[in-house]
């Protein structure tokens, strides 16, 4: 009951102290008019000239909530606004069975990746299905295209762990999105590298193909040959070989480059696997690539039997690179069988091989009969004659 009552009086103070500016306001005026007034009235006049203040910034706060409320009430009804009026021009695409309710704004602000391209040109070139939903990169999981979508929303792809980056860069080259240490982040620094790395190597070999290797191809057709073997050698690689006792080469019209840089970029097998794509793209056939043994200059010349002299040359690993642009390499492998066929034996394992027998149906070899020879038949013809002549005829009578 104490504390009722004490909650109770502590209202009614406060109602009384609102009330009293309106009836006090006469009396401090009035007690202004009187010079002797004791120093107790001009502290009651400061107090209540404060309660006045804190009671009008109170009213005036009430005032002015109501305006503030109806302000923030004003937003979120033209968010929704903002928002019910970019609705009406958002597009459902289907991603493997994914449906992606997106801005088509924000594939025209990239024009030169595949969905730019589609949605720029007022959707002439894309046909919705029965939903008026667009069905777009085939081929494409979900999880990768929702990573592709924040190249278009911020500039920047994170792969997502459970991905290949493979998988991630094949899905970048079909919607020609640029794949880069600038618009990718991964956490597989190693499979990351290995892509950028492969674009290297292209735009590399690419370089050394326009350059040097080239030049020595259009150097093989101008004398006729439809086939070009290329070694690499170091800059500082010097060949001196005998004019008397060359070496003994696999290729017989084999050249030449020296190039430090090119050496160094065959050194890795995934830089051949590289190079060998770049030339099948530019049409060459038969193509070979690896590391062989190149003889630089003659070490030692031996003296052998007979007063036959061996050179010993030095030989080192260096890589080359064997391409050919010949159409008609079937018909060059091949004899015509409308010519005379000739009865001369050319193939030295045909001859030295055992002549081949028909077999019985005991598995046995047949021997073709040998026949005779045509001398015999006139012998044999003449000495017919010869007992015609011999026999003594008949008298008929």
């Amino acid at each position: 009951m104490y504390w009722i009552r004490l909650n109770c009086g502590g209202y009614l103070y406060v109602i009384v102290n609102c009330l009293l500016p309106t009836v006090e306001m006469a009396g401090a005026s009035d007690r202004h008019q009187y010079p002797n007034n004791e120093s107790s009235s001009d502290t009651e006049d400061y107090t209540d000239d404060r309660r006045r203040r804190v009671f009008k910034n109170r009213m005036r706060s009430r005032n002015t909530l109501p305006s503030t409320g109806v302000s923030k009430a004003l937003c979120p009804q033209s968010a929704a606004q903002n928002a019910a009026g970019t609705s009406e021009e958002r597009v459902t695409l289907v991603v493997d069975n994914t449906r992606f309710v997106i801005d088509p704004a924000l594939f025209t602000a990239h024009p030169n990746t595949m969905l730019g391209r589609m949605f720029s040109s007022g959707l002439e070139y894309t046909h919705p299905n029965d939903r008026g939903e667009y069905e777009v990169a085939d081929g494409i999981s979900a999880t990768v295209f929702r990573a592709i979508l924040d190249f278009y929303r911020g500039g920047l792809i994170k792969c997502p762990p459970s991905v290949p980056v493979l998988e991630l860069r094949e899905a970048c080259d079909y919607l020609l999105v640029p794949f880069d240490a600038n618009t990718v982040r991964c956490q597989n620094l190693r499979g990351l590298l290995h892509e950028l790395s492969n674009d290297g190597a292209r735009c590399q070999f690419e370089e050394f193909l326009e350059l040097l290797i080239l030049p020595l191809m259009v150097n093989s057709a101008q004398k006729g040959d439809r086939e070009c073997h290329v070694v690499v050698l170091l800059d500082d690689d010097t060949v001196d070989w005998d004019e008397k006792y060359p070496p003994q080469m696999g290729e017989e019209y084999s050249q030449t480059v020296n190039s430090t840089a090119m050496y160094r970029f065959f050194k890795y097998i995934e830089n051949r696997d590289v190079a060998k794509v770049v030339l099948k793209d530019r049409g060459l056939k038969k193509i070979r690539l690896g590391i062989e043994g190149y003889p630089t200059y003659k070490e030692k010349v031996k003296k052998r039997p007979g007063g036959r002299s061996e050179v010993i040359y030095n030989y080192v690993q260096r890589p080359f690179i064997h391409m050919s642009w010949e159409k008609e390499e079937a018909k060059s492998r091949h004899v015509d069988f409308q010519c005379v066929k000739s009865k001369s034996v050319t193939n030295l394992a045909e001859a030295t091989a055992d002549p081949a027998f028909d077999l019985d149906a005991g598995g046995n070899p047949i021997v073709a009969p040998i026949p005779p020879d045509p001398a015999s038949y006139l012998l044999q013809g003449d000495a017919e004659e010869a007992e015609v002549a011999n026999v003594p005829q008949n008298d008929p009578n």
